[in-house]
């Protein structure tokens, strides 16, 4: 008033002030003054106009336009669910309620399965698990349930109403009395009791009519009950956040279908049988979402032995990871088949051109497949030899028992679906058992800032540690990766040899002559006699005898048959004709052609593989389970 009435102008001050009520609280009011000078026809200031305005509701206007400008800031900074569920209940506390919670549907919180639709509660409600927690108390006193905790919503509260209706619901004075809906719930009674609680406010979390959650906001050292206004202010705060809950549940949803695609298109349990102990380690570059295009894997074969596969399609993401699945269904068809490894890799560049020209006609076509690269080996633990050939893949780290690393002078070979027609070669190797056998992708040894001979170096360095466990050694060799984010995939798959015993492996040379299958069936039956496995003598007998007559028969060159103890008997007969067996079916008349109908009943697979020299066709039997059990590497 002073400096209106020496300056001889306006001005208006506003005030916010607690005035008592009738009830005898006090409430929130807000004054806008208007101070005017009356001056004289001479301009001399005789005295001051003062206008006085109740601006309570436009000043708690503001108040809720800075609140919600504050949200939008805060609010959807992050995709985790729970951290967003949180950032509602920071934000309602102190400004709006003393206390906070906020429950999302589970199914949000994990990001699987549908979200549950608005009308679609019936007379099953939701489970729901708590997100956010916030008080003006130290350490939450009022809440029974803790983040991360399924929640009990009792049948008969105003939570169900809310639910059912996905209308939000006010109670500006809460009825705590004995007997209410309240006390179906032991803790949260005592709770409610004890920390003062008398009006609450409780708003679905909705978004594209679908119920993501509900906020419960509590006012306990507050006195003043909640009102419609302060419902408005709650309801636009919770719109806000469930924009960010539903771009989280979006997120989380697609992070969680990403990892079961990975999950189910890479090994779940790896196991090497006899042959090799097998640990491996796959690292992302894409760590978002957690898939790539590198696979591995370890495909058990006939006769004790065992295929081991890396590969590596060209990119990361989700598409990269679709066509590595692709890949390694087609790698695990041509491994049932027997197929070399050289051969194997010529089938697969064929198979990966296929499906780069079907790709092709796609209006939107994927990451292309032509360019990816593969190793493929296959070790005998009868023989200790390991064949190997590769498409464009570099060479494995093999380390023997003495922690001496070595690269074999592997072919590199041209990536697959490149269309040069060049066949792949093959190198075989024979490992001293213990050896230690690292098959890798190379974003292992290959980095922006390191060449891939440093790498390889850095990584058989890691590895000359042979009284270590492959666990440990996956670590040590992942864990000199650089600390930069990776830019490629890094997978390693590790397998240290074994040997079958000589005991557990019996050959025989057999003339080819018809005479022969007499005796190979007495030779058959005494090693089972020796080995205690009699049971089988008799189906083995007889799948001698048929594999046997059919080397005679239809094969050329000297026989051989082998009998192999592992976890499985397994039979082969070997001759020098590359023509591979086919089951058909006998007519009524026919003399011949059951024989490999007979094996199929008799035993539990049979196959037939190409070798160098001709074929071998195998079957296996399982062994009794007083026999599988024992221990069947030297």
């Amino acid at each position: 008033m002073r400096q209106v009435l020496q300056n001889g102008t306006t001005k208006i001050h506003e005030y916010r002030t607690w005035l008592p009520t009738s009830q005898g609280a006090e409430k929130p009011f807000a004054v806008s003054l208007s101070f005017q000078c009356l001056q004289g026809a001479d301009g001399e200031s005789l005295g001051v106009c003062v206008i006085s305005a109740d601006v309570t509701a436009s000043w708690q206007a503001r108040e809720r336009l800075a609140v919600l400008d504050r949200a939008s800031a805060r609010l959807g900074s992050t995709l985790d669910v729970m951290q967003a569920g949180q950032e509602l209940a920071d934000l309602a506390v102190p400004l709006l309620a003393d206390y906070v919670a906020v429950d999302l549907e589970q199914s949000i919180s994990f990001g699987e399965g549908p979200p549950v639709g608005i009308s679609a509660t019936g007379s099953r409600l939701p489970a729901f698990r708590r997100a956010g927690l916030a008080s003006i108390r130290q350490g939450v006193p009022e809440s029974p349930w803790m983040r991360g905790e399924p929640v009990d919503v009792p049948a008969d509260s105003p939570f169900t109403a809310v639910l059912r209706s996905g209308k939000p619901r006010l109670e500006p004075v809460l009825d705590t009395g004995a007997g209410t809906w309240i006390d179906s719930v032991p803790g949260l009674a005592r709770r409610v009791r004890e920390n003062g609680m008398h009006s609450i406010m409780i708003v679905p979390i909705r978004a594209r009519r679908a119920l993501l959650g509900v906020a419960l906001f509590v006012r306990t050292t507050d006195p003043v009950p909640f009102h419609e206004a302060d419902l408005l202010l709650a309801e636009k705060l919770v719109a806000r956040a469930a924009q960010s809950l539903d771009n989280a549940r979006q997120y989380a949803s697609r992070h969680a279908a990403d990892l079961t695609l990975q999950r189910n298109l890479l090994p779940r349990h790896l196991t090497g049988g006899t042959a090799v102990e097998v640990a491996s380690r796959y690292l992302p570059a894409d760590v978002d979402h957690g898939v790539g295009g590198d696979w591995f894997d370890v495909i058990p074969l006939s006769g004790a032995r065992v295929a081991l596969v890396v590969g590596d399609v060209v990119g990361h993401g989700l598409h990269a990871a679709a066509t590595m699945g692709r890949l390694r269904t087609a790698v695990h068809t041509l491994a049932d088949m027997e197929l070399p490894p050289d051969e194997l890799l010529a089938q697969l560049d064929d198979t990966v051109q296929r499906l780069g020209e079907e790709d092709c006609d796609l209006p939107d076509p994927p990451t292309a497949v032509a360019g990816a690269t593969c190793l493929y080996a296959v070790y005998d633990p009868a023989t200790r030899r390991c064949t190997m050939a590769s498409a464009g893949h570099p060479p494995p780290a093999i380390i023997d028992p003495q922690g001496r690393v070595s690269y074999p002078d592997l072919p590199t070979g041209t990536p697959l679906g490149v269309g040069l027609g060049e066949p792949f070669d093959s190198v075989e190797l024979e490992l001293a058992e213990g050896s230690v056998l690292a098959l890798y992708t190379d974003g292992l040894i290959e980095t922006r800032d390191h060449d891939i001979e440093e790498g390889m170096h850095r990584l058989g360095t890691a590895l000359a540690q042979p009284d270590r466990t492959l666990d440990d050694l996956c670590d040590i060799a992942t864990r000199t990766l650089p600390d930069q984010a990776p830019c490629d995939d890094v997978t390693l798959l590790l397998v240290r040899t074994r040997s079958l015993n000589p005991s557990r492996v019996v050959t025989w040379a057999l003339p080819r002559d018809r005479s022969v299958v007499r005796h190979a069936r007495r030779l058959a039956a005494h090693q089972l006699t020796q080995w205690g496995l009699e049971g089988l003598a008799d189906a083995t007998r007889l799948i001698v005898s048929e594999l046997v007559t059919n080397a005679v028969r239809h094969g050329t060159g000297p026989i051989e048959l082998r009998l192999v103890r592992h976890r499985v008997l397994t039979c082969e007969v070997s001759d020098t004709a590359a023509f591979i067996p086919r089951p058909h079916r006998a007519r009524t008349t026919d003399e011949n052609g059951r024989g490999l109908f007979l094996v199929t009943n008799l035993s539990r697979r049979w196959g037939a593989r190409s070798t160098s020299s001709g074929k071998v066709v195998w079957a296996e039997q399982e062994l009794p389970h007083t026999s599988e059990r024992q221990p069947v590497a030297a």
